[in-house]
């Protein structure tokens, strides 16, 4: 504000002089011939200097934008470069929320932690009375901002206990705030475990289950369809305890409610057995999975495939319980994890020889390649040139040949092996659509990818690999984005992506502005026409 009132003062002061009667010119200067040779005349002196004092001023003026958008800001002042004329730090009790990709970040003064359920009463309460808004948050995981607003949060991560385990009924009594992680380490020594799970164990179980998460296996429900009993936190009501026997209606539109109804504060929910799986990968294309579809989706517990775009390969990924008269299976890997890395690595090294560049001015050193995983490897290659078409097709090829040398089994517990990485900072949009009954599959999801497949080579779009393509059975909840009131029904589950390997805020924002246009291409053409809907753990307004 001080340099811009400084800078208009000056242009006044300098108009002042121009008009002031005192200090114009004499109105009748001693006359002067002009020299014969110029037919124009020239500036009045004190057009001249008037000239002369706004180019300074406009100097001044440059070199004061050039020096404030250079300033180094302390960390506890960063934004301020973006919102000009702000230079304090920011409020001791201001907050700062984002989500773990990034891509969504708030401030707030009203983050709030209980510690208890009669604390949380008394939140809940105390907005209701003053009229302020207030949103329940989980662990952030989700690539949308759907727990995030500048009115209030509320988190229950101090909230995160197991309350009670019944054995005999395999249920299990869980504050909303506790971990997926947690709750399974915890309940080990009880030998049950969830029903399924989605790809990472960093959630909350309030969040999980109010977004209608899900895992993989047409045979299996989202995980919302393990939740029996909750305890709801209103503001009308107070605290209430639904579940199906007691108010069927209120609780099938709680249960995945996205906390509009309440925030949930305990959950009770049905558990199975721990058991051992079995998990088989190998590589195929589209012409087979054809053929072989509906038997994968009636005979493995769980499956998913990952299509690689710009390509026709097809991982496919099974899971299923050890065969109790046969065992594990005997079976000796072709190639080991370094032979199954080679080929990402020697694409990686010609790259930064291709860009050394590029990588030079970023300033970051060279890093020890062969300590970096397959995704930490992808990764670094879509950073030197994600939205290179040509560069992109050139990683997914690589992806391929990974996967071709990685085919094979690996055993555990389901609770350590039902997981999948997920790579880096990305942006994901995600989408459900009925896919027909487990008896009579309608082919549609395997439509929908070759639609999808066909627009991004059309469209040109630089999409890196996987495409990942989930399935699972039907909810009752009324908000699941899988909801049906057929107990057949089966749904499928197919994400695009876009990673975000790079902190530089210029091209994280033109990966942003590509991933939009891919989304909204993908919405255009296939939503409406297979009745998709889009993950709310997902959904970008």
């Amino acid at each position: 504000m001080l340099r811009s009132l400084t800078s208009k003062r000056s242009l006044q002061s300098l108009l002042h002089y121009h008009h002031h009667p005192l200090l114009r010119p004499n109105p009748h200067p001693t006359p002067f011939n002009p020299r014969p040779f110029s037919s124009t005349p020239g500036p009045t002196t004190s057009e001249s200097e008037l000239r002369k004092y706004i180019g300074y001023t406009l100097l001044l003026l440059g070199c004061g934008a050039a020096t404030y958008y250079s300033f180094p800001f302390p960390e506890n002042a960063k934004h301020k470069k973006a919102q000009l004329f702000r230079y304090a730090p920011l409020p001791d009790d201001l907050h700062t929320v984002s989500n773990w990709s990034g891509t969504h970040e708030v401030q707030t003064r009203t983050f709030l932690q209980p510690e208890a359920i009669e604390e949380l009463e008394g939140i809940v309460k105390t907005a209701n009375e003053k009229k302020q808004r207030i949103r329940p948050v989980g662990s952030g995981l989700s690539p949308n901002g759907i727990g995030l607003t500048r009115a209030g949060m509320v988190n229950l991560a101090l909230m995160d206990m197991v309350l009670y385990v019944d054995e005999e009924k395999k249920t299990v009594t869980v504050q909303a705030g506790i971990r997926v992680q947690q709750l399974v380490d915890a309940i080990k020594e009880y030998g049950i475990t969830l029903q399924n799970f989605a790809s990472i164990r960093e959630q909350q179980i309030g969040g999980i289950v109010q977004v209608g998460a899900h895992g993989t296996g047409a045979k299996l429900p989202p995980i919302d369809e393990q939740v029996i009993s909750m305890k709801l936190v209103t503001p009308a009501k107070g605290t209430i305890e639904i579940s199906k026997e007691k108010d069927p209606e209120l609780f099938y539109l709680a249960r995945c409610g996205l906390g509009g109804l309440g925030v949930v504060a305990e959950v009770t929910l049905q558990c199975v057995e721990r058991q051992e799986l079995v998990e088989h990968t190998f590589l195929s294309n589209m012409k087979d999975i054809k053929k072989n579809h509906k038997k994968f989706l009636s005979d493995n517990k769980h499956v998913k495939y990952l299509h690689i775009p710009y390509t026709d390969a097809v991982v496919v990924v099974t899971c299923n319980p050890i065969s109790k008269s046969r065992g594990p299976p005997k079976h000796k890997p072709k190639y080991t994890t370094e032979e199954a890395l080679q080929h990402v690595r020697v694409l990686y090294r010609e790259s930064l020889k291709k860009y050394r560049g590029q990588v030079a001015d970023s300033g970051s050193p060279e890093p020890e390649i062969d300590e970096l995983s397959f995704t930490e490897l992808r990764d670094k290659l879509l950073a030197l040139d994600p939205l290179n078409k040509e560069h992109v097709i050139e990683i997914n090829k690589a992806e391929v040949e990974f996967w071709r040398k990685s085919e094979g089994y690996r055993v555990g517990w389901s609770d350590e092996i039902l997981g999948f990485d997920c790579g880096g900072h990305q942006w994901v949009s995600e989408t459900c659509f009925p896919a027909g009954t487990l008896s009579k599959p309608s082919m549609k999801d395997l439509e929908y990818i070759e639609e999808l497949m066909q627009l991004i080579e059309k469209e040109s779009v630089p999409a890196p690999a996987p495409i990942e393509q989930r399935w699972t059975a039907c909810s009752k909840s009324r908000m699941s984005p899988a909801y049906s009131s057929a107990d057949d029904d089966i749904f499928s589950w197919v994400g695009i992506i876009m990673y975000l390997p790079t902190m530089d805020a210029r091209q994280r924002r033109q990966i942003t502005e590509e991933f939009f246009h891919y989304r909204h291409m993908t919405q255009a053409q296939l939503w409406d026409h297979y009745s998709a809907f889009e993950h709310w753990a997902k959904i970008e307004v």
